[in-house]
């Protein structure tokens, strides 16, 4: 990382980010081009490492690609506001972000499903949600394992 005075490698700090953020953009190979979507998300951290599960319609591009290449990139970032100067090269943008290198996979087991829909319901609105195998049928699930995380911030 260039700016290592804005460096972050507590994994903690890196977690506020994720728990305070609601949008994820999932960048997904797609032939000769990326392809990045923004999505909702749940997460846990696990033996150190950052699960995330999204939630989407039983087919469509984005599934394609996943089927294609697992291999996935997560970025996640908020805005902290804009940090004033003298002049406009003195400006700056306030932010928070972290990024992810990992592996998706759609979810097959009902109860995995379910739970993590009640994740993603808890990380988004910070409600908990009684969801059911029956009502998880109804969509996809896919989860991505991280392998890595880099994280940043920029606050003055």
């Amino acid at each position: 990382m260039r700016r290592k005075d804005r460096e972050i490698t507590d994994i903690r700090k890196a977690e506020e980010i994720v728990a305070f953020s609601r949008i994820m953009h999932l960048g997904l190979f797609d032939g000769s081009y990326p392809y990045v979507v923004p999505l909702h998300y749940g997460y846990r951290i696990e033996n150190g490492r950052f699960i995330f599960y999204i939630h989407c319609a039983a087919e469509g591009h984005k599934l394609d690609c996943i089927k294609k290449n697992a291999n996935v990139f997560v970025e996640i970032d908020r805005e902290t506001g804009i940090i004033p100067g003298e002049t406009a090269c003195g400006f700056g943008a306030g932010y928070e972000s972290v990024m992810f290198c990992g592996t998706a996979k759609i979810v097959e087991d009902a109860t995995e499903k379910a739970s993590a829909l009640r994740l993603l319901m808890k990380t988004q609105t910070d409600r908990d949600f009684d969801i059911t195998e029956d009502m998880a049928a109804a969509v996809c699930v896919v989860r991505i394992d991280t392998q890595t995380f880099s994280a940043k911030a920029r606050k003055e």
